[in-house]
């Protein structure tokens, strides 16, 4: 809070967030102080500055039993303690500020980082089929299209133009993980390993999953004019973007 309160800046992007979902489980402490804590604390800084946050939020605050995708006005009940977490920040931020833009996304991935893209490729040469869950959808979505959204968003704020709220913003369309996985290593023209489709069932993890993680991105898309690409679409361009980033790496190391 001091250190916005020092910057003097126009506008607040919170993009911080404790994103280990399984370790959460046993670091409640750690994901309530970022994601919660954290997330009113920048609030209020906000507030006192009179300037507007902009805050990402997540799918995982729904509890995944709809059968059709989620909007904006549908009840939260997260599953496990990052959604809880996640689903307290946007609390947080409601009580202190109402300036505030909270744009909820899915299944984020990028070139760099950790995330499911570059998890599922480093698997590529494992030995035997890749067991992948297929009873979980969700909508891909680039980091760089939530960079796309989240800029033309803060212009309209600053402009004074902006809606303020709760908004979804995902890439468009919807797969499973086992689908996605399929699509990256068509699109990536790399190996092509076996791929075993299987319930969550047979893939426990500490933390529970919404089967259902789709986001109805509409109302973002009617009130700021930014729609998501086709989630393929984005997929492709990232995995250009890895190859690129690993040529590199290969010429700076050489052979």
């Amino acid at each position: 809070m001091a250190a916005i309160l020092g910057l003097q800046p126009d506008l607040v992007v919170n993009a911080a967030a404790f994103t280990a979902v399984d370790l959460a489980e046993s670091e409640p402490q750690a994901a309530f102080a970022i994601n919660r804590d954290g997330a009113g604390a920048l609030a209020r800084a906000s507030a006192e500055l009179a300037i507007p946050l902009v805050h990402l939020s997540t799918d995982y605050v729904f509890d995944g039993r709809k059968s059709g995708a989620y909007v904006e006005q549908d009840p939260v009940n997260p599953l496990s303690v990052y959604g809880a977490s996640k689903q307290a920040g946007e609390q947080a931020i409601r009580a202190a500020l109402q300036d505030h833009l909270i744009l909820r996304t899915s299944w984020v991935y990028a070139p760099a980082g950790k995330n499911f893209v570059l998890s599922i490729l480093a698997r590529a040469s494992q030995a035997g089929a890749l067991r992948i869950v297929d009873d979980q959808r969700g909508c891909p979505t680039a980091a760089a299209e939530i960079a796309r959204a989240i800029v033309a968003a803060a212009a309209r704020l600053l402009e004074g133009s902006g809606v303020f709220g709760t908004f979804h913003f995902c890439g468009a369309g919807s797969t499973s993980w086992h689908g996605f996985a399929q699509a990256i290593f068509e699109l990536s023209g790399g190996p092509q390993p076996r791929l075993q489709a299987i319930p969550s069932s047979e893939y426990p993890t500490p933390a529970r999953r919404p089967a259902n993680s789709v986001l109805d991105a509409g109302k973002f898309h009617r009130l700021y004019g930014v729609a998501a690409r086709p989630w393929r679409e984005s997929l492709a361009d990232c995995l250009a973007e890895i190859a690129v980033l690993r040529a590199g790496t290969k010429k700076e190391t050489g052979p």
